[in-house]
């Protein structure tokens, strides 16, 4: 392919995509496909001669499409968001098109200084503390990870390296083996899963604390943790603590875990995937309360700051403790031409040059243009929960940012019902979840295209699949018994009860 047919075919991809996301309300969020589809359509063997772009352009819109989830539909309000946007998509293009990687400064130094300057950016827009900075007079500084999975193991990994050396500074008769044998490590039961394998990956056991009714995790559970594995001769090494779990958005009390870590030289990591992005906003700073405590923070652009995957930010408070986790020693030593070694921060070699579409974002949208598409996010949400609130069938446990929790009130059967019902007609894509073992439904506000429109599109569909009725909730006493009726002795008592399945028998509720 030569330059002049290579500007044909990048001029049909942009095309493309703009088609794409000018026509996405009209794509099924979710596709009708049955496993195997794809690969009962794909030759066993790849060409032995080259295709023409346009015959691969049509393959995509025949077999690719009808079987993608597409995630930046408007009715998209599953998992979390992954952020997308025109200045990340061109900076991923120009990013992939200059093809460069750097290990260290001589490697690619404009990746590399392009790097500590936006990571600073980053962390002044987010108002993390100063320590954090690249350019600062203390240790701190700023990296850019492929995922916050992987931040969360370079956090532990770190952590577990510093509490070697400490143990091993106040006990040279012990080896680093030893020590290692001894570790713990703590997070709650709400934390991503990624948490759990990082604990696989850096053989650091990890002990999954229960939360409070909001699902936070308390100071006061972790400090009895710790003290119950210290007094059995376990040494505790890290905490990761979430602002904004998974299942529900929830925030862990930063402050409440900070001082126990202090207090026992325990390594604090902080996994802020996608609540991170909302301290952009004054605003919401209030809910990293105690993050002065940290000596790890880490939040995805990719996830909610527009910025196309993958792109997850961290910082360390001192990031010689970083080096002394990974840096190794090359078989040509020499000394550095530039102060900032990144790339003994992380755990590859080499890296993408990511920080080039997080400067495009960061430049084309500004800061207040960030601020305004979290601002806008957070009110769809909370419209939406006004509309939960406002039907009496319905209450919502967890509101926390772009992250509604509700259920319908009374049994998780009828919850469960109507999740049945949203998925077979596939209008919408959403998510279950359990809080204090209740079934609820996670909706969350993921596509920058969501407008309000798409709000009162979701909430009709969900009414209109609610499996009770205004009626018969308000007939309702609290307490229930339930009966199963023969068929010829239920007619004289349905009318009293609502009948939820028919076949040989009839189920009813009777109401008393």
């Amino acid at each position: 392919m030569d330059p002049d047919e290579f500007r044909d075919f990048g001029k049909a991809a942009v095309d493309y995509i703009a088609d794409y996301f000018k026509n996405i309300r009209k794509l099924p969020v979710l596709s009708s496909v049955e496993p195997g589809y794809l690969s009962a359509s794909l030759p066993e063997l790849p060409p032995k001669t080259g295709e023409k772009w346009r015959k691969v352009f049509t393959d995509v819109d025949n077999m690719i499409i009808p079987g993608l989830t597409h995630w930046h539909s408007p009715h998209f309000h599953a998992y979390f968001p992954t952020a997308n946007s025109y200045p990340g998509i061109v900076g991923e293009l120009v990013l992939s098109g200059l093809g460069c990687l750097s290990k260290d400064w001589e490697s690619n130094p404009a990746c590399v200084e392009l790097e500590v300057r936006v990571m600073d950016w980053l962390c002044k827009m987010l108002g993390l503390p100063e320590c954090f900075l690249n350019e600062s007079e203390g240790p701190g500084g700023g990296v850019i990870q492929n995922a916050a999975s992987e931040s969360t193991l370079v956090g532990l990994l770190c952590g577990r390296q510093r509490s070697v050396k400490t143990m091993l500074a106040k006990n040279p008769h012990l080896t680093a083996e030893e020590i290692r044998g001894k570790l713990v490590a703590y997070t709650s039961k709400e934390s991503n899963s990624s948490v759990e394998k990082a604990s696989l990956l850096a053989s650091v056991p990890m002990r999954l604390l229960p939360t409070d009714n909001q699902c936070r995790l308390r100071g006061s559970t972790l400090r009895e943790a710790v003290e119950k594995d210290k007094a059995d001769g376990l040494i505790p090494c890290c905490v990761v603590a979430s602002l904004g779990t998974t299942g529900t958005c929830s925030i862990d009390e930063l402050e409440e875990l900070g001082i126990v870590c202090k207090e026992n030289d325990i390594w604090l990591h902080v996994d802020a995937a996608y609540a991170g992005a909302a301290l952009v906003c004054p605003e919401y700073r209030h809910l990293m309360k105690g993050v002065e405590y940290t000596d790890s923070f880490n939040f995805n652009p990719h996830k909610w700051f527009l910025t196309n995957s993958d792109c997850s930010a961290m910082w360390f408070r001192n990031t010689k403790d970083a080096e002394e986790a990974f840096k190794v020693k090359s078989t040509i030593q020499e000394e550095p031409q530039y102060e900032y070694e990144i790339e003994h921060w992380q755990i590859p070699n080499c890296r993408r040059f990511r920080a080039l579409k997080l400067w495009f974002v960061m430049r084309i949208y500004g800061v207040q243009g960030i601020q305004k598409h979290i601002r806008h996010q957070v009110g769809l949400a909370k419209y939406f929960e006004k509309l939960v609130r406002n039907d009496e069938r319905y209450e919502v446990l967890i509101s926390c940012l772009g992250v509604v929790c509700f259920r319908l009130k009374g049994e998780d059967q009828l919850t469960q019902k109507l999740l049945d019902r949203i998925a077979e007609r596939k209008k919408l894509f959403i998510m279950p979840y359990y809080i204090q073992s209740k079934l609820v439904i996670r909706f969350v506000i993921c596509s920058r295209l969501t407008e309000r429109e798409d709000i009162d599109y979701a909430w009709n569909e969900i009414i209109s699949l609610t499996p009770v009725t205004r009626k018969q909730l308000s007939n309702a006493p609290i307490q229930t018994v339930r009966r199963t009726l023969s068929l010829k002795n239920a007619g004289s008592i349905v009318n009293k009860g609502i009948v939820t399945d028919i076949n040989d028998k009839i189920k009813v509720e009777l109401f008393i």
